[in-house]
């Protein structure tokens, strides 16, 4: 109920402050949303299954943005950038759609 709630009141203060992303992090947001989502996504999983942890969802929202971001600095310092970026966009798309796939299984027991 608490993260649904602040989940609610983080939206709500995103969309009245409307707030403008600086033009040198706007290469890493998308990666990075996406990295969040996983987490997110892992995070609905683990409750489904009663392994659910705290500390280890926020362990690993933190470090798979951090660690999605990085790929992406490091793929436009070698000057590949965008080819890092959908290795990152399908690898993580991938751990997303089997834990929605799990979940579906777990809400619907198919």
């Amino acid at each position: 109920m608490i993260p649904a709630l602040g989940l609610l009141v983080g939206l709500t203060i995103g969309l009245l402050l409307d707030p403008a992303v600086p033009v040198w992090l706007q290469p890493y947001l998308p990666i990075a949303v996406i990295a969040a989502l996983d987490a997110v996504f892992g995070a609905v999983r683990a409750v489904l299954d009663g392994i659910f942890n705290d500390k280890v969802f926020v362990v690993s929202f933190l470090s798979n943005v951090i660690v999605a971001a990085f790929i992406v600095f490091l793929g436009d310092q070698l000057g590949v950038g965008s080819q890092l970026s959908t290795g990152v966009v399908v690898v993580l798309g991938v751990r997303i759609f089997s834990n929605v796939a799990s979940i579906r299984r777990h809400l619907f027991k198919a």
